[in-house]
């Protein structure tokens, strides 16, 4: 029995893996609309032929590898139960100790440690992937020293999630999801407030920016919009990658506004400017904020129906899974995959919503700036630096683009009015 499913599930992977890989490299259409070929949105127009050809090689290659990456660690949790690997772990973690907390801890690394090392093919792939196009300028030994903080970070959390998850399993059969909801929303608010000043230094080195005229004028837009910003902070991400960025990060006082200095070192000021007058949105109109409501909103649902599921199919199948209970630690693989399953199904949603919050911050910073040269040469050379695709395939755009493709949002600045027209 456990032969034959683990083979219908393989198929089934092979099977979707072959779909996917025609769909992105044969199927899909990304062709520039006719109306606006020649324009300011047409790569053909800020693109030579080869950046043209890189773009949507390794676009194409860049979705393949998330497309076959996110159901493999699915068919992993699957193969961790079916094989009664899960059980072994449990096992493992009972013969040390009975205090809960520890038997939790030791389960937990080993699972930690066979998923790295499964995935980690697809994680090099995907590292390698992005040095043979010149995206990562990242060395071998720095990207593994990042994976190896990523993973005892991951352990971390995971470890204080789990072990508060399992206790409130084993209290209240029924009403265990509530509970956890319950305690989520402090927990995540305290990540949001710590990430900027405890986590993110560990991956890299944050400073006030150095350029103090450009901060000036930064911090002059800052008080048009009415924030209290005493700083802008650059990040040196140019010894890793070649991309550009800027971002909204925390929470209360510790809320940051980033630049990399990528970013600094390849945009002219002006450029530089509608990139923060577009994050400077996010905080006018109130984006984290409402970002955090629907995570939270999405997480009340996600556990609800993540507590009916796994009812069903340890009841169902849980001799077939090696699990006894939904309070057994054994179960942690089951809820994991069902957790993934769920958030990979609602990413066309929260996508949505997250692009029409992009468009409310371009459009915010056309008007803060009037300046739609530069918010267009922006986008331009973003999609020059990432190799971005301008016109993504469109199951693409709905599972992965929580912002909008750049076709769209340089076209929609094209027909914007500014202050300036």
């Amino acid at each position: 029995m456990v032969r034959k499913w683990a083979g219908r599930a393989f198929l089934v992977y092979i099977l979707y893996v072959a779909v996917m890989y025609w769909y992105i490299f044969h199927g899909a259409d990304t062709a520039i609309p006719e109306a606006l070929r020649g324009t300011a949105a047409d790569p053909a127009t800020f693109l030579n032929a080869r950046e043209m050809k890189l773009s949507e090689e390794y676009s194409g290659l860049r979705n393949f590898i998330f497309f076959v990456s996110t159901p493999f660690e699915w068919l992993l949790y699957f193969f961790i139960l079916l094989f009664g690997i899960s059980r072994v772990f449990e096992n493992s973690a009972l013969a040390v100790s009975r205090r809960k907390v520890i038997q939790t801890g030791i389960y937990l690394f080993w699972l930690s440690i066979i998923s790295y090392l499964v995935l980690f093919p697809i994680s090099f792939i995907g590292y390698r992937l992005s040095k043979n196009y010149h995206i990562s300028t990242q060395s071998f030994t720095s990207w593994m020293k990042d994976g190896i903080i990523d993973f005892w970070v991951n352990f971390g959390m995971m470890f204080i999630i789990v072990s508060v998850l399992y206790w409130l399993m084993r209290k209240s059969v029924k009403k265990w999801w509530l509970y956890a909801w319950m305690l989520s929303i402090p927990f995540t608010l305290f990540l949001m407030f710590v990430q900027p000043v405890l986590i993110d230094p560990l991956y890299n080195e944050f400073y006030p920016l150095k350029n103090k005229e450009l901060e000036t004028e930064i911090l002059s837009l800052a008080t048009q919009a009415e924030i209290p910003a005493e700083h802008v902070y650059e990040v040196n991400m140019a010894e890793k990658t070649n991309s550009l960025n800027a971002y909204v990060t925390g929470i209360g006082s510790n809320s940051r506004i980033v630049l990399w200095d990528t970013t600094l070192n390849k945009l002219k000021e002006d450029e530089i400017l509608f990139i923060m007058a577009h994050e400077m949105a996010h905080y006018v109109e109130k984006h984290i904020y409402f970002g955090i409501a629907g995570y939270l909103g999405m997480t009340l649902i996600g556990l609800w129906l993540t507590s009916k599921i796994m009812n069903y199919i340890i009841k169902r199948w849980g001799h077939l899974l090696k699990v006894d209970s939904v309070a057994s630690i054994s179960s942690l693989p089951l809820f994991l995959l069902i957790t993934a399953m769920l958030l990979f199904a609602s990413s066309p949603l929260s996508n949505v919503v997250s692009r029409y919050e992009e468009t409310r911050a371009d459009r915010y910073a056309i008007e803060m700036t009037g300046d739609k040269e530069s918010a267009i040469t922006t986008f331009q050379e973003l999609t020059r630096a990432g190799l971005s695709q301008v016109n993504p395939p469109l199951l693409v755009k709905w599972l992965r683009y929580s912002h909008p493709t750049m076709l769209e949002r340089i076209s929609t600045i094209e027909k914007a009015d500014t202050k300036g027209d």
